[in-house]
């Protein structure tokens, strides 16, 4: 079932419906768990491939509506869309289960774990509050859910209405008995009567989104539902030394500004800070001036969206204050004038201003080692840190990252669309939905188990 987004013409559900909606989710829990793991990724994995056939009527659709839906360009909507959807596929899922569960999967039958066995066992019901950033987020969530046999209720985002509905179509069109597990149903995040008569049912809760959201969520969730939260996180990168040559400069500006300009800088991975050692045959600030002209060659390639008025004044306003910032401190400011792309050559510290568009700001840092102490207070939202020329320190810089709050560590170009299996926020994405049941094997009775003790003997006498 699907419920469209106002904007796609559809309408707002009452609290009433999407009540009636999570009941009858509920009640095909026992059939979705006769299902075997391996015939859900199938069938999920079928819906996701059409996604990415340029013969298929759904991937034209998601194509042609993704600009106006998620506000990117349809340069930037078509490389989102083949990067997400690539997730979606059979493969990418039967990787995840045994990545995640283990192979046999234990979604079906008791498996070895440990010396004894163990069950995994779906949610009754999960219900999924999906952000808007970046269009594809909420088709991941349902398919995570839909996967580990969870009837799953989702309310998308915003900005990422389009793809999940087009997804359960595709998916009923596919597999009507298992989209029947499925509902994406849109309100107004403000309504708290439609959230409590989603939540009223759900096993697994779980929530994307800033920190006031995911508090909001939490606070209106069943005591007895597990609470799966993907709060605010930010991104920056590290460049080690070994990587400032002359000949290596343009080509990691290259991966910097491609990894900052997917989604537009949308994204909880989008680095917004790239710290750069010192030391190097290169200086920090000559490899801000290359990102910045690599920054423009992306913008002619893949544009941003459209900014509203509202972004729009607020990219003039940071770029006003970095460039005062520059004069006084020293610095430098480069931008696209009317294309809203920014690199802020900043030698000393500045203080995180509300910001539109792709806008990175280079730093400098005496050593990679120092930079874990450096973030600070930002520990508990890191999220990924691209990294470039490290050589035979990556392993122990990663440590101290990880230690730091880091959850994910990878080179520049692979930074805007992590595999399917990594441990989202620190945790893997499928065991957080399910629960274990453990059958502990019974031990041989000991011979002096066999023997009533003396004080026994007497009382039968």
């Amino acid at each position: 079932m699907t419920i469209d987004h106002p904007a796609h013409g559809g309408r707002v559900p009452t609290p009433d419906e999407v009540a009636a909606v999570a009941e009858k989710l509920h009640g095909t829990r026992e059939h979705l768990r006769s299902r075997p793991a391996a015939s859900l990724a199938a069938s999920l994995g079928a819906a996701g491939r059409r996604f990415l056939d340029p013969q298929d009527p759904v991937r034209a659709e998601a194509l042609e509506r993704l600009p106006e839906s998620s506000g990117l360009s349809s340069a930037v909507s078509r490389v989102v869309l083949d990067q997400m959807a690539a997730d979606w596929t059979e493969e990418r899922l039967r990787r995840l289960l045994a990545t995640e569960l283990g192979d046999p999967c234990p979604l079906d039958t008791l498996v070895e774990r440990g010396g004894d066995r163990s069950l995994a066992i779906g949610p009754a019901l999960c219900v999924q509050i999906a952000a808007g950033g970046v269009p594809g987020v909420g088709v991941t969530a349902l398919v995570r859910s839909l996967l580990v046999k969870g009837p799953t209720l989702l309310k998308p985002g915003r900005d990422d209405a389009l793809l999940p509905a087009l997804y359960a179509r595709a998916l009923s069109e596919v597999d009507p008995d298992l989209a029947e597990s499925l509902a994406v149903v849109y309100w107004p995040g403000e309504s708290t009567g439609h959230l409590d008569a989603a939540l009223a049912r759900a096993e697994v809760v779980v929530a994307y989104g800033s920190n006031a959201t995911v508090a909001a969520v939490r606070a209106r969730a069943p005591v007895t539902a597990r609470f799966v939260a993907y709060h605010h996180r930010v991104s920056v990168g590290l460049v080690g030394r070994d990587a400032l040559t002359d000949a290596n400069l343009a080509p990691l500006a290259r991966d910097i500004a491609w990894a900052a300009s997917a989604y537009d800088q949308r994204g909880c991975v989008s680095p917004r800070v790239v710290y750069v050692e010192e030391g190097g045959a290169c200086s920090p600030a000559e490899l801000a001036d290359h990102l910045a002209r690599a920054m423009e060659d992306v913008e002619a390639r893949w544009p941003t969206g459209a900014l509203d008025t509202g972004d729009a004044s607020k990219l003039q306003q940071a770029r006003g204050t970095a460039e005062l910032m520059a004069a006084s401190a020293g610095g430098r400011v480069h931008h696209g004038g009317s294309s809203p792309w920014t690199v802020w050559w900043a030698p000393d510290d500045v203080t995180p201003i509300p910001t539109a568009g792709r806008f990175v700001v280079v730093r400098p840092v005496a050593d990679a080692s120092a930079l874990a102490a450096e973030l600070g207070a930002l520990g508990p939202h890191l999220q990924t840190v691209g990294f470039a020329g490290l050589a035979g320190r990556l392993d122990a810089v990663a440590k101290t990252l990880g230690e730091a709050g880091a959850s994910r560590i990878a080179p520049f170009r692979a930074v805007p669309f992590p595999p399917p299996w990594w441990h989202h926020d620190g945790r893997g994405p499928l065991i957080d939905l399910v629960r274990w049941v453990d059958l502990e094997r019974p031990e041989p009775a000991r011979a002096e188990e066999l023997t009533p003790p003396a004080s026994a003997a007497r009382l039968s006498r």
